[in-house]
């Protein structure tokens, strides 16, 4: 079974890329991130055409998370419980009942931070909170769990090309990476990691300063796996070329293989 995350960041502008991915890397589902469109907008009928299933939870103009999967999604759950004020579309969790049993499915969107200190960044720390809360009470359920999306966390400083650059941002700072920490340690694995520890494995380029081609590049879109996914984890791939393409997104799919 294949997973695959990606920030598209805007489907409509990126939707012959999005059919691209789909019909190419072929995943199980796909978790899509800063879809940017509210529900009703979203091009439902072009990727239903491509073979999939649309479950999304949009908001007009920023966020959006999806998930595309070839398998009905059952057990939806939009938005991250925790806080009813929150109107913030960054989460959205479903079932994929397979051959091999249910695979629990969220597409995650944390929120960016910056600028830090502020009511920003603030937010983004309570969000990991209540996202810490949520997962805990999924691992009792003791099912695959697989947690794709932007985490917009720099986990370490062999995931970002220039580590002094980035020391004052939100998304390295060392309470996001706390965070991000606490959050594997309650139990899941970065699926990147355990298959391949090398330095340079990034997954967003910025548009500015020529980060592409000098490969300035971080590494923020994750995909963590609960004990029993971990189990099954075969292999991952991140599709880098995706990057160079005309108009990408400034993120790249990322991808699991469990068996």
């Amino acid at each position: 079974m294949r997973i695959t995350t990606w920030n598209v960041n805007s489907v409509r502008q990126r939707l012959d890329h999005l059919l691209t991915v789909l019909r190419e890397e072929a995943p199980d589902a796909l978790c899509l991130q800063e879809l940017k469109c509210q529900d009703d907008a979203f091009p439902r009928a072009e990727v239903e055409g491509a073979g999939y299933q649309v479950t999304t939870h949009g908001q007009k103009g920023f966020n959006g998370v999806a998930i595309l999967s070839k398998l009905p999604l059952e057990d939806v759950t939009r938005g991250l419980p925790g806080d009813p004020a929150d109107e913030q579309s960054r989460y959205l969790e479903g079932v994929i009942r397979t051959e091999g049993g249910p695979v629990r499915v969220a597409s995650i969107y944390l929120p960016n931070g910056n600028p830090a200190p502020g009511p920003k960044y603030e937010y983004k720390l309570a969000w990991f909170d209540r996202l810490i809360r949520h997962v805990e009470g999924r691992l009792a359920l003791e099912e695959p769990l697989v947690l794709g999306g932007d985490y917009n966390v720099i986990p370490e400083e062999r995931d970002v090309a220039n580590p002094d650059a980035w020391r004052a941002d939100a998304l390295f700072l060392p309470q996001s990476r706390a965070k991000l920490r606490e959050l594997a340690a309650l139990g899941l694995t970065d699926a990147v990691r355990a298959c391949d520890d090398a330095d340079g494995l990034y997954t967003f380029w910025d548009y500015q300063a020529g980060s592409w081609p000098r490969n300035l590049g971080i590494r923020i879109d994750h995909l963590l796996l609960s004990p029993q996914a971990a189990d099954r984890l075969k292999g991952i791939t991140i599709h880098r070329h995706v990057r160079g393409w005309d108009k990408p997104s400034d993120h790249v799919p990322v991808s699991v293989e469990l068996a």
